[in-house]
């Protein structure tokens, strides 16, 4: 009999896969006839009931397809299902503390929690069973189809509660911020929104050489770069030039983003090899692009007096950044936090911003800004115009310089072994 009753299950899988539901219902009708503990009979004739509507029969049959496969999360999922349907709040409760006990990751029960905390009125508490479901969930591009609809909530929940709970820190820190100095202010910002929930640590990632100990800035003080107001001082040269370049150098701009055919270009994909990002070097990857520098002379002239950054293979860079209407560079991280990035606007329309971390600033005409760049940083386009900015290395002022030099025998060690 165990022979037919196996086969008889798998009959009646194939068919509920098929869709042919009465007849795999009448199929696990027969396998409880024949053994009437057999478990997943007992659950599937239970899903069948409850699709049907019979809450009461369902409820049953999931009771005793548990007491067979106490551990089923499957089961005890499906059973809270039935519960719930059969308004029995308590139940469905238990049911759910079975599943997290068993295992307290369970995404579908960590989802049923929040709900279940929800309609008893328990706001507060459901917003972080909620929130506890999301970090266990896969990011929102992979959640699974049958619990999109629950994540979707989830999200809802936790961002409304957030935005109360970050409205209400704000008024009550007003006060304290506005006695900070101005220096200080965008930590406590940015410390007000990660206590708020509404954002997490920035922490420095590094694509090669990594400085530790080193403070994570998104954006440093013009006080640490004596020569920023000197090259401030040929914003309208340093334009024309680029203008010029624009006009009748055109074919000498390169896409930023160039990945070769079967490298993984993750979330480069929309600007791989495309001119919507566009560069004009004239320092690449440590060496200059002499042509380009004879094109612009003013510029070469102008970072000359900027202290260059020499990292083998790495650095000095600099170009012209030429970010088409409409187009967003994602975010992403640099390469070392030795040095750090200035930025010269010269072509700036409206709704041109740049994140840096925490911090999101508008690009003025002509007033540097220096950031680090291992910070996850995006930027952005919205207006119908083309931006340009002028982009540089910097040493991070934060390096003596003994330890400059170490940044360099570690890059030229590693070049070295790599040939």
């Amino acid at each position: 009999m165990a022979t037919q009753v196996k086969q008889l299950a798998a009959t009646a899988r194939q068919l509920a896969n098929a869709g042919r539901w009465d007849e795999a219902e009448r199929a696990w009708l027969e396998v409880k006839r024949l053994e009437p503990r057999h478990p997943k009979a007992l659950f599937s004739l239970g899903v069948h009931a409850l699709k049907r509507g019979d809450v009461d029969g369902a409820y049953g049959l999931l009771c005793e397809a548990r007491k067979e496969a106490p551990r089923d999360l499957l089961v005890l999922m499906t059973l809270v299902a039935a519960c719930k349907a059969r308004g029995d709040a308590e139940a469905e409760r238990e049911a759910i503390e079975t599943a997290l006990v068993i295992d307290a990751y369970f995404l579908p029960a960590l989802l049923a929690k929040g709900s279940w905390l929800e309609r008893s009125g328990s706001a507060d508490a459901a917003a972080t069973m909620y929130a506890n479901a999301l970090r266990v969930a896969p990011p929102r591009e992979h959640w699974p189809d049958i619990l999109r609809t629950q994540l979707a909530h989830a999200r809802e929940v936790v961002d409304r509660r957030t935005g109360k709970y970050s409205a209400y820190l704000a008024e009550k820190l007003a006060g304290a911020l506005a006695a900070v100095p101005p220096e200080t202010a965008g930590r406590w910002r940015e410390a007000e929104s990660i206590f708020a929930g509404r954002s997490a640590p920035f922490h420095s990632e590094c694509n090669q050489l990594y400085v530790p100990r080193l403070p994570a800035i998104p954006f440093f003080d013009r006080a640490h770069f004596p020569w920023m107001a000197g090259l401030e001082a040929k914003t309208a040269v340093i334009r024309d030039e680029i203008l010029r370049a624009l006009e009748a150098d055109r074919d000498k701009f390169r896409p930023y983003i160039a990945y070769n055919p079967g490298e993984p270009v993750n979330q480069w994909q929309e600007l791989n090899h495309s001119e919507r990002w566009s560069t004009f070097d004239l320092w690449r990857g440590g060496s200059p692009v002499q042509d380009n520098l004879d094109r612009c002379p003013e510029t070469a002239a102008a970072l000359s007096a900027v202290e260059k950054v020499e990292i083998g293979g790495l650095c000095p860079n600099a170009l012209f950044s030429a970010l088409a209407p409409k187009t967003h560079i994602p975010p992403h991280n640099g390469e070392t936090n030795a040095r750090l990035v200035a930025h010269l606007p010269l072509i700036v329309p409206e709704g041109c911003r740049l994140r840096v971390g925490f911090e999101e600033r508008e690009w003025n005409v002509g007033e540097v800004m220096v950031f680090d760049d291992t910070l996850e940083h995006e930027a952005r386009n919205d207006s119908d115009e083309l931006r340009v900015v002028l982009i540089f290395d910097v040493w991070n002022p934060l390096l003596e310089p003994a330890e400059r030099a170490m940044v360099q025998a570690m890059a030229l060690a590693a070049r070295e072994f790599r040939l």
